[in-house]
Protein backbone atom coordinates (compact mmCIF):
# COMPACT_ATOMS: atom_id res chain seq x y z
CA UNK A 1 0.00 0.00 0.00
CA UNK A 2 3.04 2.27 0.27
CA UNK A 3 2.85 5.49 -2.44
CA UNK A 4 5.61 5.09 -4.77
CA UNK A 5 8.15 8.32 -4.66
CA UNK A 6 6.78 9.23 -8.22
CA UNK A 7 2.91 9.48 -6.62
CA UNK A 8 3.44 10.78 -3.08
CA UNK A 9 1.24 13.07 -1.84
CA UNK A 10 2.85 14.60 1.41
CA UNK A 11 0.80 15.36 4.08
CA UNK A 12 2.55 17.37 6.50
CA UNK A 13 1.22 20.33 5.78
CA UNK A 14 -2.36 19.20 6.48
CA UNK A 15 -1.65 16.90 9.53
CA UNK A 16 0.11 19.44 11.31
CA UNK A 17 -3.42 21.53 10.80
CA UNK A 18 -5.77 18.66 11.97
CA UNK A 19 -2.86 17.25 14.21
CA UNK A 20 -2.82 19.48 16.77
CA UNK A 21 -5.89 17.52 19.36
CA UNK A 22 -9.34 18.19 19.56
CA UNK A 23 -8.71 21.92 21.02
CA UNK A 24 -5.93 22.98 19.10
CA UNK A 25 -6.84 21.48 15.99
CA UNK A 26 -8.33 23.74 12.34
CA UNK A 27 -10.26 22.31 9.80
CA UNK A 28 -8.59 22.22 6.59
CA UNK A 29 -10.03 24.24 3.34
CA UNK A 30 -12.73 22.32 0.96
CA UNK A 31 -10.34 22.43 -1.48
CA UNK A 32 -7.49 20.91 0.38
CA UNK A 33 -10.00 18.45 1.88
CA UNK A 34 -10.91 17.17 -1.54
CA UNK A 35 -7.18 17.00 -2.70
CA UNK A 36 -6.06 14.85 0.59
CA UNK A 37 -9.27 12.45 0.59
CA UNK A 38 -8.44 11.89 -3.14
CA UNK A 39 -4.90 10.66 -2.49
CA UNK A 40 -5.99 9.22 0.16
CA UNK A 41 -7.90 6.81 -1.46
CA UNK A 42 -5.89 6.69 -4.74
CA UNK A 43 -3.28 5.34 -2.24
CA UNK A 44 -0.86 7.99 -2.94
CA UNK A 45 -0.06 8.76 0.65
CA UNK A 46 2.55 6.69 2.69
CA UNK A 47 1.76 4.64 5.16
CA UNK A 48 3.02 6.79 8.38
CA UNK A 49 0.89 9.82 7.22
CA UNK A 50 -2.04 8.09 6.38
CA UNK A 51 -2.26 6.65 9.66
CA UNK A 52 -1.64 10.06 11.44
CA UNK A 53 -4.13 11.35 9.12
CA UNK A 54 -6.69 9.20 10.10
CA UNK A 55 -6.23 9.21 13.60
CA UNK A 56 -5.79 13.43 13.46
CA UNK A 57 -9.77 13.26 11.95
CA UNK A 58 -10.53 10.65 14.75
CA UNK A 59 -9.74 12.83 17.57
CA UNK A 60 -10.44 16.35 16.02
CA UNK A 61 -13.71 15.30 14.17
CA UNK A 62 -15.18 16.49 10.37
CA UNK A 63 -16.43 19.48 9.85
CA UNK A 64 -19.91 19.41 7.56
CA UNK A 65 -17.48 21.37 5.26
CA UNK A 66 -14.78 18.75 5.40
CA UNK A 67 -17.59 15.97 5.04
CA UNK A 68 -18.60 17.35 2.11
CA UNK A 69 -15.20 17.81 0.51
CA UNK A 70 -14.25 14.07 1.31
CA UNK A 71 -17.89 12.87 -0.04
CA UNK A 72 -17.09 14.69 -3.58
CA UNK A 73 -14.02 13.14 -3.53
CA UNK A 74 -15.70 9.77 -2.42
CA UNK A 75 -18.21 9.86 -4.79
CA UNK A 76 -15.41 10.55 -7.46
CA UNK A 77 -13.78 7.17 -7.24
CA UNK A 78 -16.92 5.24 -7.78
CA UNK A 79 -19.03 4.05 -10.86
CA UNK A 80 -22.86 5.27 -9.85
CA UNK A 81 -25.45 2.96 -10.38
CA UNK A 82 -28.25 3.52 -13.30
CA UNK A 83 -30.94 2.45 -11.70
CA UNK A 84 -34.26 5.47 -11.53
CA UNK A 85 -36.66 5.70 -8.27
CA UNK A 86 -34.43 3.89 -6.01
CA UNK A 87 -33.30 3.66 -1.89
CA UNK A 88 -29.82 2.78 -0.34
CA UNK A 89 -29.68 1.38 2.76
CA UNK A 90 -26.03 1.21 4.20
CA UNK A 91 -25.27 -1.72 6.45
CA UNK A 92 -21.94 -1.67 8.41
CA UNK A 93 -22.86 -2.42 11.89
CA UNK A 94 -24.91 -5.41 11.73
CA UNK A 95 -26.79 -6.75 14.83
CA UNK A 96 -24.96 -7.79 18.51
CA UNK A 97 -27.91 -7.70 20.94
CA UNK A 98 -30.76 -7.45 18.75
CA UNK A 99 -31.91 -9.24 15.18
CA UNK A 100 -30.99 -7.35 12.08
CA UNK A 101 -34.02 -6.53 10.37
CA UNK A 102 -31.99 -4.52 7.63
CA UNK A 103 -32.93 -7.64 5.22
CA UNK A 104 -36.18 -7.39 5.82
CA UNK A 105 -36.60 -3.62 5.25
CA UNK A 106 -35.28 -3.84 2.32
CA UNK A 107 -37.37 -6.85 0.83
CA UNK A 108 -40.46 -4.83 1.97
CA UNK A 109 -39.68 -2.01 0.06
CA UNK A 110 -38.92 -4.79 -2.94
CA UNK A 111 -42.31 -6.07 -2.40
CA UNK A 112 -43.35 -2.70 -3.10
CA UNK A 113 -41.76 -2.66 -6.15
CA UNK A 114 -38.91 -0.36 -5.00
CA UNK A 115 -35.30 -1.19 -6.21
CA UNK A 116 -33.25 -1.34 -2.65
CA UNK A 117 -29.79 -1.26 -2.44
CA UNK A 118 -28.28 -2.59 1.03
CA UNK A 119 -24.60 -2.28 0.74
CA UNK A 120 -21.70 -2.66 3.20
CA UNK A 121 -19.76 -5.47 4.92
CA UNK A 122 -20.17 -9.55 4.48
CA UNK A 123 -18.82 -9.93 7.84
CA UNK A 124 -17.71 -8.56 10.72
CA UNK A 125 -16.53 -10.56 13.80
CA UNK A 126 -19.17 -10.94 16.97
CA UNK A 127 -21.61 -9.41 14.83
CA UNK A 128 -24.93 -10.74 12.14
CA UNK A 129 -24.75 -8.63 9.15
CA UNK A 130 -27.37 -8.15 6.63
CA UNK A 131 -24.80 -9.85 3.74
CA UNK A 132 -24.86 -13.16 6.09
CA UNK A 133 -28.79 -13.56 6.49
CA UNK A 134 -29.07 -12.36 2.76
CA UNK A 135 -27.35 -15.49 2.13
CA UNK A 136 -29.32 -17.50 4.13
CA UNK A 137 -32.68 -16.15 2.24
CA UNK A 138 -30.98 -17.39 -0.90
CA UNK A 139 -29.81 -13.71 -1.81
CA UNK A 140 -26.23 -13.60 -2.87
CA UNK A 141 -24.00 -10.87 -2.51
CA UNK A 142 -23.79 -8.93 -6.05
CA UNK A 143 -20.35 -9.45 -8.22
CA UNK A 144 -20.17 -6.66 -10.04
CA UNK A 145 -21.54 -3.52 -11.27
CA UNK A 146 -23.65 -5.36 -13.60
CA UNK A 147 -25.03 -7.76 -11.26
CA UNK A 148 -26.08 -5.13 -8.69
CA UNK A 149 -28.53 -3.43 -11.38
CA UNK A 150 -29.69 -6.76 -12.78
CA UNK A 151 -30.90 -7.65 -9.47
CA UNK A 152 -32.43 -4.21 -8.86
CA UNK A 153 -33.98 -4.80 -11.94
CA UNK A 154 -35.03 -8.36 -11.90
CA UNK A 155 -35.93 -8.52 -8.07
CA UNK A 156 -35.66 -4.87 -6.59
CA UNK A 157 -33.87 -6.30 -4.41
CA UNK A 158 -29.56 -6.48 -4.26
CA UNK A 159 -26.94 -7.04 -1.77
CA UNK A 160 -23.21 -4.99 -3.05
CA UNK A 161 -20.10 -5.50 -0.78
CA UNK A 162 -18.52 -2.16 -0.12
CA UNK A 163 -15.68 -3.49 -2.41
CA UNK A 164 -17.90 -4.18 -5.53
CA UNK A 165 -19.53 -1.17 -5.09
CA UNK A 166 -16.52 1.21 -3.74
CA UNK A 167 -13.45 -0.40 -3.81
CA UNK A 168 -11.14 2.55 -2.70
CA UNK A 169 -13.48 3.12 0.04
CA UNK A 170 -13.20 -0.35 1.25
CA UNK A 171 -9.37 -0.33 1.59
CA UNK A 172 -9.54 2.95 3.94
CA UNK A 173 -12.60 1.16 5.66
CA UNK A 174 -10.23 -2.18 6.15
CA UNK A 175 -7.86 0.22 7.98
CA UNK A 176 -9.96 -0.41 10.87
CA UNK A 177 -8.44 -3.59 11.82
CA UNK A 178 -5.46 -2.17 11.51
CA UNK A 179 -5.52 0.91 13.93
CA UNK A 180 -8.32 -0.59 16.10
CA UNK A 181 -10.38 2.10 15.57
CA UNK A 182 -13.06 3.48 12.99
CA UNK A 183 -12.08 6.81 10.75
CA UNK A 184 -13.84 9.27 8.60
CA UNK A 185 -14.76 6.60 5.64
CA UNK A 186 -17.07 4.90 8.37
CA UNK A 187 -19.19 7.71 8.36
CA UNK A 188 -18.76 8.38 4.54
CA UNK A 189 -19.92 5.06 3.41
CA UNK A 190 -22.98 5.34 5.66
CA UNK A 191 -24.06 8.70 3.87
CA UNK A 192 -22.54 7.78 0.10
CA UNK A 193 -25.11 8.34 -2.71
CA UNK A 194 -24.43 4.84 -5.20
CA UNK A 195 -27.19 6.26 -7.87
CA UNK A 196 -27.25 8.63 -10.79
CA UNK A 197 -29.46 9.84 -10.74
CA UNK A 198 -29.37 10.50 -7.33
CA UNK A 199 -31.57 7.82 -4.94
CA UNK A 200 -33.10 8.28 -1.85
CA UNK A 201 -30.84 7.48 1.04
CA UNK A 202 -31.51 6.18 4.61
CA UNK A 203 -28.88 7.70 6.99
CA UNK A 204 -28.03 6.85 10.87
CA UNK A 205 -26.49 8.16 13.99
CA UNK A 206 -26.33 6.81 17.22
CA UNK A 207 -25.47 10.54 19.49
CA UNK A 208 -27.30 13.50 18.89
CA UNK A 209 -24.50 15.82 17.75
CA UNK A 210 -23.37 13.04 14.81
CA UNK A 211 -27.20 14.18 13.58
CA UNK A 212 -26.54 17.61 13.83
CA UNK A 213 -23.52 17.47 12.09
CA UNK A 214 -25.11 15.57 9.33
CA UNK A 215 -28.34 17.70 9.56
CA UNK A 216 -25.61 20.55 8.79
CA UNK A 217 -24.04 18.90 5.65
CA UNK A 218 -27.12 17.96 3.72
CA UNK A 219 -28.93 21.18 4.38
CA UNK A 220 -25.57 23.23 3.83
CA UNK A 221 -24.28 21.54 0.68
CA UNK A 222 -27.03 20.64 -1.94
CA UNK A 223 -24.67 18.67 -3.84
CA UNK A 224 -24.38 16.27 -0.89
CA UNK A 225 -28.07 15.90 -0.32
CA UNK A 226 -28.93 15.20 -3.97
CA UNK A 227 -31.56 13.23 -3.94
CA UNK A 228 -32.72 13.51 -0.47
CA UNK A 229 -31.89 11.66 2.88
CA UNK A 230 -34.26 9.97 5.83
CA UNK A 231 -32.14 10.79 8.75
CA UNK A 232 -33.07 8.59 11.74
CA UNK A 233 -31.51 7.51 14.69
CA UNK A 234 -30.42 4.14 13.99
CA UNK A 235 -30.71 0.61 15.66
CA UNK A 236 -27.04 -0.76 16.52
CA UNK A 237 -26.15 1.27 14.05
CA UNK A 238 -28.26 0.33 11.22
CA UNK A 239 -30.56 2.39 9.44
CA UNK A 240 -33.53 0.32 10.19
CA UNK A 241 -36.58 0.88 12.64
CA UNK A 242 -35.94 0.34 16.07
CA UNK A 243 -38.82 -2.42 17.27
CA UNK A 244 -38.81 -1.43 20.51
CA UNK A 245 -39.83 2.61 20.12
CA UNK A 246 -40.83 4.85 17.68
CA UNK A 247 -37.72 7.81 16.73
CA UNK A 248 -38.12 10.86 14.36
CA UNK A 249 -37.82 10.10 11.32
CA UNK A 250 -36.33 13.68 9.33
CA UNK A 251 -36.66 14.24 5.31
CA UNK A 252 -33.66 16.54 4.37
CA UNK A 253 -34.54 17.50 0.61
CA UNK A 254 -33.86 20.82 -1.22
CA UNK A 255 -32.56 22.98 1.60
CA UNK A 256 -35.63 21.77 4.26
CA UNK A 257 -35.59 19.18 7.08
CA UNK A 258 -39.11 17.96 6.98
CA UNK A 259 -40.06 15.25 10.30
CA UNK A 260 -42.30 12.69 8.82
CA UNK A 261 -42.36 10.71 12.41
CA UNK A 262 -42.58 12.57 15.50
CA UNK A 263 -40.84 10.07 18.78
CA UNK A 264 -43.66 8.22 20.53
CA UNK A 265 -42.39 6.75 24.03
CA UNK A 266 -43.43 3.21 25.18
CA UNK A 267 -45.91 2.35 27.19
CA UNK A 268 -45.67 -0.78 29.97
CA UNK A 269 -49.01 -2.32 28.71
CA UNK A 270 -47.76 -2.43 25.28
CA UNK A 271 -47.29 -5.80 23.79
CA UNK A 272 -44.04 -6.15 22.38
CA UNK A 273 -43.60 -7.27 18.72
CA UNK A 274 -43.05 -10.55 17.66
CA UNK A 275 -39.23 -10.84 16.75
CA UNK A 276 -36.93 -13.79 16.32
CA UNK A 277 -36.32 -16.02 19.23
CA UNK A 278 -32.33 -15.49 18.71
CA UNK A 279 -30.34 -13.43 16.53
CA UNK A 280 -27.94 -15.58 14.22
CA UNK A 281 -28.31 -15.37 10.79
CA UNK A 282 -30.58 -18.45 9.89
CA UNK A 283 -32.84 -18.19 12.90
CA UNK A 284 -33.35 -13.93 11.74
CA UNK A 285 -33.95 -15.26 7.73
CA UNK A 286 -36.22 -18.01 8.97
CA UNK A 287 -38.41 -15.15 10.78
CA UNK A 288 -38.21 -12.38 7.94
CA UNK A 289 -39.78 -15.74 5.52
CA UNK A 290 -42.48 -16.11 8.26
CA UNK A 291 -43.26 -12.08 7.77
CA UNK A 292 -42.97 -12.10 4.41
CA UNK A 293 -45.39 -14.78 3.74
CA UNK A 294 -47.82 -12.94 6.82
CA UNK A 295 -47.42 -15.78 9.29
CA UNK A 296 -45.95 -13.00 11.66
CA UNK A 297 -46.78 -9.67 11.52
CA UNK A 298 -44.51 -6.50 10.20
CA UNK A 299 -43.18 -5.04 13.42
CA UNK A 300 -45.22 -1.40 13.53
CA UNK A 301 -42.59 1.13 13.58
CA UNK A 302 -40.88 -1.01 10.44
CA UNK A 303 -44.12 -0.65 8.39
CA UNK A 304 -44.43 2.51 9.33
CA UNK A 305 -40.64 3.11 8.66
CA UNK A 306 -41.71 1.43 4.86
CA UNK A 307 -44.86 3.32 4.55
CA UNK A 308 -42.97 6.85 4.68
CA UNK A 309 -40.31 5.51 2.63
CA UNK A 310 -42.38 4.21 -0.56
CA UNK A 311 -44.59 7.70 -0.13
CA UNK A 312 -41.44 9.83 -0.96
CA UNK A 313 -40.39 7.64 -3.89
CA UNK A 314 -43.89 7.78 -5.59
CA UNK A 315 -44.40 11.22 -5.12
CA UNK A 316 -41.03 12.27 -6.12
Amino acid sequence: MTASTAERFPCARFIKEIGRGPHGARPLSPDDTYALYSAMLDARVSDVELGAVLLAYRLKGETAEELAAMLAAAQASIEPLRVPGAVSIPSYNGARKQPNLVPLLALLLAREGVPTLVHGVTEDPGRVTSAEIFTCLGIASSASHGQIEASLGERHVAFAPVEVLAPKLARLLALRRVLGVRNSTHTLVKILQPFAPAGLRLVNYTHPSYRDALAELFLGHPEAAAGGALLARGTEGEAVADTRRQVQIDWLHDGVAQTLVSPERSSPDEASPDLPAARDAQTTADWIRSVLDGKAPVPPTLARQVQEIVRIVRTR
